[in-house]
């Protein structure tokens, strides 16, 4: 807490003032000039003084005591003044300090003789400051205490001509995180999930602008991009379930933007601009969101419109050319009734790849995208509301080299490829808030596209083969809900239903050279490739009722049952380079999943700060169809069936400015969907497993001090299969841990925002050991990540350092044995650091 103290003389000339009569000689030791302000020595001091000179000079310093006669509150808008009034009409002195929550100022010299009494004292004078008590110590000090409800109020001390003006703030309370994890508004410490929620100002403070960046700030949950250059696949993993099967098209993590479904690892390397709110819900949510989700939820909330004038740009520039520049606006059309608002940005940098052979720079990103938002609020029960993004990268080639390179960023690939990414959504939301109940309606829809062509990383170059791979998804979804009102207290209920319909189109094809087509056994030059066109709907109802049957207690069950049927229409043909092809017979399959899906649990208040919770759901990923597979055993794949179990304990102390949150876990799944690689190094085959992961997450929100902030959060999993035999190689691989599940995660954070304008954050995110296959031999030893940020900030502008990776640590983010035993990798990205200015209007 800041505390501003303008100090003033206040009757210390009276002291120095000083006349002297000496009775031998008549001399004057000191005597004041005509002005009263400067002192002349007249003569040397003597060796003793009478009795009739300290008579004197206690009279004199009698006269130096100040009288305070009244004292006045004046409250306003923002905060309270406290006048002290004086009889001699002297200004006063004041010397500001803190204890606990009070905020004390010592004036000096100063007794307080009021016609109330000997003190004054007034209770609950502002919002936050529970009292005021002005006070006599001793007989020439005079006390002011502040005393602050949340905390120590801001006092700043100024001179008036006849005594002393306090003008204090009460002391900001410590922000409450709300979330809508529930689909309703409360604190996110009165929710019975593990969650983590990070607010807007963090977002900002910490440049969260990705789904690997909301990772990296998550404990238990990872987002590994294949590589630093053009990433064409985002692997993840929350709480040891990960999306390793990339054939697959259901994810086992929703992901939702302003109420929008993401999903396949493909398109999951989008922008994120202007963000409100970030939760990351752990566990099974299947009984409160759309799509069914056995691993958690990834629910972003945009900035909203705003009913007045809002306008902020940003930009900045770094290392490999990084350049990056972005701007909202928002505003009302009709005040109360019709806003909107804008939000654009584009995010550059040169490739941080040296192609040895093509002699530059590779593996280049480059990002347009933008968001527009239109609310519309005809009463205060009705809102409407229409989202609509955009998200345009155009990046280089997607890097992998050898593991152990004595320089993973030198390549000496023959073809320089590319990775495009198009996703475009749009969204109506239409909400009313009644008296008697609540229902939203979403419909959305998405489109994505991905464009790829990769070729081989073999040194010296051979360009054996070009990979060409075009995904194309629609997906149109329509949820609905009914639900208990606000007001809602020990009964609480939804109801809900969703309709999905998802067209995803894979044209996946190899090209072969003559030098390829023979070191793999082809007969000559060609193109392998595959065309598949999936089709899948679902319709789902779910619900949820909570009962607080006594004052600490809630039970909450839910219940979805949800059906899908999907379809493919696949063809694979080889076109060889003299002209002929051969074919393989057309597949068209239908088939369909349903299932019930139940969630229950309890959760306990011992006080208002301390709540414990215990839950055991179920978790689901439907079957499908393998696109790649030629042979009909392994054409299709099984549903994956979790059941979960969790305790939990969240409690927050010292006012709110210290929360501490422990949650323990188990997951049975069957069925585990695992992606197998063939005898040469592609992912052909999907195969069933058990695993068991179990496992708990730690998160600390601490503020020591004003200004300063620090964030812990740490994730342990052990996740393994406990029944599996990889059915190509017959290998028994029970026991061996899941890819792309590290088993400890921890993000470490230190900000600091000075009241004079400094800010500094410095950051670590840790890794435990990595497994990237099956057999646990593509492996990633532990490691960390510093970044670090220092920047000065005005009322509405700032200017910033950063450095990512500041020790340039060397890790990888995915790898496979190509060609076997060789180890193909994707590093990460290498250090980067630069400059970012702010506005605000």
């Amino acid at each position: 807490m800041k505390h501003c103290v303008y100090f003033g003389l206040s009757g210390i000339l009276g002291l120095l003032t000083l006349q002297a009569v000496s009775a031998e000689e008549g001399s004057t030791l000191l005597e004041p000039i005509s002005s009263g302000n400067e002192l002349t020595a007249l003569s040397p001091p003597r060796q003793s003084i009478d009795a009739s000179i300290v008579e004197q000079r206690a009279s004199w310093l009698a006269q130096a005591i100040t009288t305070i006669t009244e004292v006045q509150l004046n409250p306003d808008s923002k905060g309270l003044e406290i006048i002290l009034e004086t009889a001699e009409s002297a200004p006063l002195q004041g010397k500001t300090s803190s204890q606990g929550n009070n905020l004390v100022v010592e004036i000096a010299n100063a007794q307080l003789q009021l016609a109330s009494g000997e003190s004054f004292e007034q209770a609950n004078p502002f919002s936050g400051i529970s009292a005021v008590l002005v006070e006599a110590v001793g007989a020439d000090t005079v006390r002011v205490t502040v005393k602050g409800i949340d905390g120590v109020p801001e006092g700043v001390v100024g001179q008036r001509p006849s005594g002393l003006q306090l003008s204090v703030l009460p002391p900001e309370p410590e922000e409450e995180i709300t979330v809508t994890a529930q689909k309703r508004s409360e604190p996110a410490q009165d929710v019975p999930i593990s969650l983590t929620a990070i607010p807007r100002q963090t977002l900002e403070d910490a440049q969260i602008d990705s789904f690997q960046k909301i990772a990296n700030n998550t404990p238990n949950f990872s987002l590994f991009p294949t590589n630093a250059g053009g990433s064409d696949f985002s692997y993840y993993s929350v709480r040891g379930l990960n999306n390793f099967n990339f054939l697959v098209s259901q994810d086992s993590v929703g992901y939702y933007i302003d109420d929008v479904p993401f999903d396949f690892g493909a398109f999951l390397d989008v922008g994120l601009l202007d963000l409100e709110r970030v939760e990351v819900l752990r566990g099974p949510q299947s009984t409160l969101y759309g799509r069914s989700s056995p691993a958690g939820v990834v629910n972003i909330i945009s900035r909203p419109p705003t009913n007045t004038s809002e306008f902020q740009i940003a930009g900045g520039y770094g290392s490999d050319n990084l350049r990056e520049g972005q701007l909202s606006y928002s505003n009302a059309i009709i005040p109360d009734q019709l806003s909107f608002r804008l939000a654009g940005a584009y995010r550059a940098r040169d490739g941080v790849f040296e192609n040895t052979t093509l002699n530059r720079s590779v593996g280049e990103r480059e990002q347009i995208l933008g968001r527009a938002q239109l609310l519309w609020t005809p009463s205060k029960e009705w809102n409407v509301s229409f989202n609509t993004y955009v998200n345009d990268s155009n990046n280089g080639d997607p890097v992998f080299t050898r593991q152990d390179a004595d320089d993973p960023f030198k390549t000496p690939k023959a073809v320089d490829g590319f990775v495009r990414l198009n996703s475009n959504t749009q969204s109506l939301r239409i909400g009313y808030n009644g008296k008697n109940f609540r229902a939203t309606s979403i419909t959305a829809r998405r489109f994505s596209r991905q464009e790829v062509l990769v070729g081989d990383s073999f040194s010296p170059p051979l360009d054996l083969f070009r990979s060409n791979i075009d995904f194309n998804s629609t997906v149109w979804t329509q949820e609905i809900r009914l639900q208990s009102p606000e007001k809602a207290d020990r009964f609480k209920w939804l109801l809900g239903g969703y309709y999905e319909s998802r067209a995803f189109d894979a044209n996946d094809a190899f090209d072969y050279t003559a030098l390829g087509a023979s070191l793999f056994g082809l007969a000559e030059a060609g193109q392998n490739r595959v065309i598949a066109d999936q089709f899948r709907t679902t319709y789902a109802v779910f619900g949820q009722v909570d009962y607080k049957p006594v004052e600490p207690l809630t039970l909450f069950a839910g219940l979805r049952f949800e059906s899908s049927n999907f379809e493919i229409d696949r063809l694979r043909r080889f076109d060889t380079a003299t002209g002929s092809t051969i074919l393989i017979p057309r597949l068209q399959l239908e088939d369909n999943n349903s299932e019930l899906i139940p969630r229950f649990g309890l959760q306990y208040r011992f006080s208002p700060s301390v709540m414990a919770y215990a839950t055991i759901s179920k978790g689901y990923r439907p079957g499908g169809f393998n696109y790649r597979a030629d042979t009909a055993d392994t054409r299709r794949y099984q549903e994956e069936k979790t059941w979960t179990y969790e305790v939990g304990l969240k409690s927050s102390w010292l006012n709110d400015r210290l929360t501490a949150n422990l949650s323990f876990f188990h997951n049975d799944v069957n069925g585990y969907q695992v992606l197998l690689v063939d005898n040469v190094g592609f992912f052909r085959d999907i195969a069933g497993a058990d695993v068991s992961a179990t496992g708990l997450e730690f998160e600390l929100k601490a503020k020591p001090i004003q200004g300063l902030e620090l964030v812990a959060g740490v994730g342990y999993v052990n996740s393994r299969f406990t029944n599996y035999r990889n059915p190509l190689t017959g290998i028994n691989l029970s026991d061996n841990r899941v890819p792309f599940a590290p088993d400890f995660t921890y993000n470490i954070a230190a900000q600091y925002r000075a009241p004079m304008g400094i800010f500094a954050r410095l950051e670590l995110r840790g890794y435990g050991t990595t497994y990237f296959d099956d057999a646990n031999q593509v492996t990633q030893d532990p490691f960390a990540l510093v970044n670090l940020r220092l920047g000065y900030e005005w009322k509405n502008y700032g200017v910033y350092l950063f450095a990512n990776n500041l020790l340039d640590t060397r890790y990888i983010t995915s790898g496979f044995q190509f060609p076997p035993p060789n180890v193909t990798a994707g590093f990460g990205e290498p250090v980067s650091f630069g400059f970012q200015l702010r506005a605000k209007f």
